[in-house]
């Protein structure tokens, strides 16, 4: 028997050496240094150093890397913008065809009329150029991309209305004009009112039945915005607005004042048609539909009064309320 080639399951070539990169050789079989604890990693979630922000940084530059080699975009480690609600003292714009034409036709105070470019001149578009030019507002055309974001990618048809900001009279100064109008000083004060319809619509209420001025709470309430001039079709305008911090301590100054304060209230011990105090100068309280005024206001106020309705009706709309006691109050006086 042949032995020629010795052992079939010999190794036929001699034994290999270290590759490239296998890390054989004594070069690469170099100690690396100790393995770190998971307390010393600055990424590991067990980390414990000093260093905190040093983590941070290093899993939102992980997570931007894998993301970049993915083709996504992403947002770690930026501060999100702040979104800032709109302050009295800003211009709003009001957008849309239908509610920039009804504001215009209201002669709401504006100060520009945008249209995009390329915008459809249907009826709506074309009037409410033709009203801005006869008040003479700068019409201003821009790209729409412009206007997009100008409101915020908000929907606007290609057309939007910049407004003035709405200029409130000081308490002290609605006082003064209440005391010195010739007639008894009547003024309205809302509580938790927040819808601006509402309060568009008590202005123009107040305004039509000898009211001197509204008083409204600055907090957790409606303000006079485009919407609230809309409703009060150009009352707004002649009729004097204060906002206060605390409508408590106002019901107690207008007291001072020589006031008599009024709440208006489902459970009132008083009906409205009995009112009488309504030829003394009077502070009439309205409160939101369903919750109306709050315990503390109620309790602040010389008389609740309430309105008699039937037992199927859980009770009124707010401005109702108000131009029901309103039309009363002027109904004794004349």
């Amino acid at each position: 028997m042949s032995t020629k080639g010795g052992h079939p399951n010999r190794r036929k070539t001699s034994k290999a050496g270290p590759k490239i990169g296998s890390g054989g050789g004594k070069k690469g079989l170099a100690g690396k240094g100790r393995t770190l604890k998971a307390t010393e990693r600055p990424w590991h979630k067990e980390y414990q150093g000093d260093d905190k922000p040093r983590k941070t940084q290093w899993k939102q530059s992980k997570e931007r890397a894998k993301a970049a080699s993915e083709g996504r975009s992403t947002n770690i480690g930026k501060t999100k913008p702040r979104r800032e609600s709109r302050r009295d003292d800003e211009p709003e714009l009001i957008l849309g065809r239908n509610p920039v034409l009804e504001a215009l036709r209201a002669k709401v105070p504006a100060t520009a009329l945008y249209v995009a470019f390329g915008t459809e001149l249907d009826d709506r578009v074309a009037e409410s150029v033709r009203l801005a030019g006869n008040r003479d507002l700068p019409i201003k055309e821009l790209a729409r991309r412009d206007l997009d974001r100008r409101t915020g990618n908000a929907l606007h048809q290609g057309i939007g209305l910049q407004i003035e900001p709405f200029e409130y009279t000081e308490f002290d100064d609605l006082l003064e004009i209440s005391r010195t109008s010739g007639t008894a000083p009547l003024l309205v004060a809302l509580d938790g009112v927040t819808d601006p319809r509402n309060l568009g619509a008590i202005i123009r209420s107040t305004a039509a039945f000898g009211g001197h001025g509204l008083i409204i709470p600055s907090k957790r309430a409606a303000s006079v915005t485009a919407v609230a001039w809309r409703t009060s079709a150009g009352a707004a305008a002649r009729l004097p607005v204060s906002k206060i911090v605390n409508l408590t301590r106002t019901i107690q100054a207008c007291q001072q004042a020589g006031f008599m304060t009024v709440a208006l209230d489902g459970g009132g011990d008083v009906d409205v048609f009995d009112l009488p105090v309504a030829t003394d100068p009077l502070l009439i309280v309205v409160g939101d539909e369903g919750k109306g005024v709050s315990r503390l206001v109620s309790e602040t106020c010389d008389h609740r009064v309430g309105i008699p309705i039937a037992s199927e009706v859980e009770s009124l709309n707010a401005s109702i309320a108000a131009s029901i006691a309103l039309a009363e109050v002027q109904r004794q006086r004349r």
